[in-house]
């Protein structure tokens, strides 16, 4: 088993970072620079930052957002998302310090954009994020949503990870809108569906609210990395925490 690596994530509106339930209800929990500082010395392997009004709002993600973050952050990679749509948004983020660009709404409504990232800056440079909400009428019974959550596609879930492969993604990033901020744990059978689909790295995300929920993240939902938010921001267990409670089970991480 290669490295799991453990990854905070600052959902942006407003140049704050929120948190909110099933994509709504945002709360705030607080300044971005501090945070990223905080997870820089918390032992973090990677932070992703998604401006989640760009693409609702229809415009380009923040750049000055993300130089502030990249600065506070170090040496810790950023990866950035939210109005990612063309191959000169990428240029102005990999310009920032910005270690790989997240897409997801204009992936799907035009494919051809992820092959010519990859094609341009390198698979490892390009994240796909796949917002799925569970939907009976799909072959895999996940739904993949945009916009925020806001628009459903009629695209399955695992059927569309398996062509981001194809496409020349690098790494996945699903998000199941069921668990998102709830804290009941990750949605395993998304996440496990779509990791069993593809031979890429795939990171957990949506859910976690205890360390087992992050252990059940590698071992049930066969993750690769592990991303959190509420549980981070609202200090509820630090990124050390549950690296030693994942080194404790056998999981390898960098301590």
């Amino acid at each position: 088993m290669d490295t799991v690596r453990i990854i905070p994530c600052l959902d942006m509106k407003d140049g704050r970072v929120v948190k909110g339930v099933h994509f709504v209800d945002l709360k705030d929990a607080g300044d971005p620079v501090e945070n990223a500082a905080y997870y820089r010395e918390a032992g973090a392997d990677e932070v992703a930052m998604l401006d989640i009004a760009a693409t609702v709002e229809g415009r380009k993600t923040r750049l000055e957002w993300a130089r502030s973050v990249v600065d506070a952050l170090g040496d810790v990679p950023l990866t950035v998302g939210g109005g990612v749509n063309e191959l000169g948004d990428i240029d102005a983020l990999i310009e920032a310090g910005v270690a790989r660009a997240s897409m997801n709404s204009a992936a799907v409504a035009r494919p051809e954009l992820v092959s010519e990232a990859a094609e341009r800056f390198g698979p490892e440079r390009i994240v796909v994020a796949i917002d799925g909400r569970r939907n009976p009428v799909m072959p895999s019974g996940f739904e993949v949503v945009v916009s925020g959550g806001r628009k459903g596609t009629g695209i399955d879930c695992v059927e569309w990870a398996a062509r981001c492969e194809v496409l020349g993604a690098g790494t996945l990033l699903p998000t199941s809108m069921d668990g998102d901020g709830t804290r009941e744990g990750y949605d395993l059978p998304f996440t496990r569906a779509i990791a069993d689909a593809v031979s890429l790295p795939v990171i957990a995300s949506g859910g976690a609210g205890t360390l087992q929920h992050f252990y059940e993240g590698v071992v049930e939902g066969h993750a690769s990395a592990l991303l959190a938010a509420s549980v981070f921001h609202f200090r509820t267990f630090t990124v050390r925490d549950v690296k030693q409670f994942l080194a404790e089970r056998g999981i390898p991480v960098n301590l």
